[in-house]
């Protein structure tokens, strides 16, 4: 589980950076602080399923895309 969970957070921050995000940009899109979102890009946060939903909402991007299993 713990290499779906860091390629999640590598999906998460491939999709952030590609559209010129900032984690703390991020991070107050979601309501939430910017080290959230850096341990959960960095593979070290197992978060739940409406904060990966808030956060692909913050991206514009269909869930099923940032889960690359």
């Amino acid at each position: 589980m713990d290499i779906r969970v860091k390629q999640l957070g590598q999906a998460i921050r491939a999709q952030r950076l590609a559209q010129g995000l900032s984690q703390t940009r991020l991070a107050l899109m979601i309501h939430t602080d910017q080290s959230v979102i850096a341990r959960i890009e960095a593979g070290n946060h197992s978060t739940g399923i409406s904060q990966l939903i808030k956060i692909a909402d913050a991206l514009d991007l269909p869930l099923n895309e940032l889960i690359p299993f």
